[in-house]
């Protein structure tokens, strides 16, 4: 199994012209970061979790030709208004796009692209199957996913284990019985927005905290504003099993 990491900034983390950081004026590219996704590809099959408004770039720098089955941790538009491109996969591969996601998100989805679930549809809108998904294993692209509930302040949302593979962002508490889930991954990927406490989501020394809870082969820091600091400045204060991510980055489990 081949995970990459399409991107892991945030709609805090994308250079404006207005922001004068260190981060935004970097010439390193691994200061520059799209906004959260991953991709895992497994046995000739693709599964991407989240589509956020860079989704299309992203499918197109990381070549990806096909794409089997979509999960979503929650309905947040950084994670879900790229649901759009979808239709390039439609038409090159002449079938729907299989989308995974809970109950609650379902509403979000159908009210953010109401014209894909219209009575009567317009020629070459996205064509989607929605799987609804609760906190129990599920299969997807020929693979077992188990949910995991997590919490991003009030908003329930889900991580998701997929073998040896635990992917967690936008969270701030993860419930004990949870943690169970996590329990024997050999790669985790926990969220961190900044270093400073924030209502919503880890701070990066709670998720090397936590990380090291499960005392995994590597983890990995995702979803990361410009408030975190330089990429190459932040890995030095890190200890070597923990990685800060980076758009582009890959590894094979």
């Amino acid at each position: 199994m081949k995970v990459t990491f399409l991107g892991t900034g945030t709609s805090q983390g994308i250079p404006v012209i207005a922001c004068q950081c260190n981060v935004c004026r970097s010439n390193d590219p691994k200061d520059k970061r799209l906004r959260t996704s991953v991709l895992i590809e497994t046995a000739g099959k693709t599964i991407v979790i989240d589509t956020g408004p860079d989704f299309r770039q992203q499918m197109l720098r990381s070549d990806v030709k096909d794409l089997h089955a979509i999960l979503y941790t929650h309905d947040h538009k950084d994670h879900i208004a790229g649901l759009d491109d979808v239709r390039a996969f439609n038409f090159v591969n002449q079938k729907p796009v299989d989308i995974y996601l809970e109950e609650r998100v379902i509403p979000a989805i159908k009210r953010e692209f109401s014209y894909i679930f219209a009575e009567k549809k317009y020629p070459g809108i996205p064509q989607v199957n929605l799987h609804k998904i609760d906190n129990f294993a599920f299969q997807a692209a020929d693979h077992t996913i188990i949910p995991i509930r997590a919490f991003h302040y009030r908003l329930p949302v889900f991580g998701f284990r997929i073998g040896d593979f635990t992917y967690i962002t936008d969270a701030n508490y993860i419930p004990e019985e949870e943690k169970e889930k996590i329990i024997g991954s050999r790669y985790i990927v926990i969220n961190a927005l900044r270093k400073q406490k924030h209502i919503s989501h880890f701070t990066l020394k709670e998720a090397v905290r936590l990380i090291n809870e499960f005392g995994p082969q590597r983890g990995f820091i995702t979803h990361i504003s410009h408030q975190m600091g330089l990429h190459n400045k932040v890995q030095e204060e890190l200890p070597p099993n923990i990685m800060l991510a980076h758009d582009g980055l890959s590894f094979e489990l």
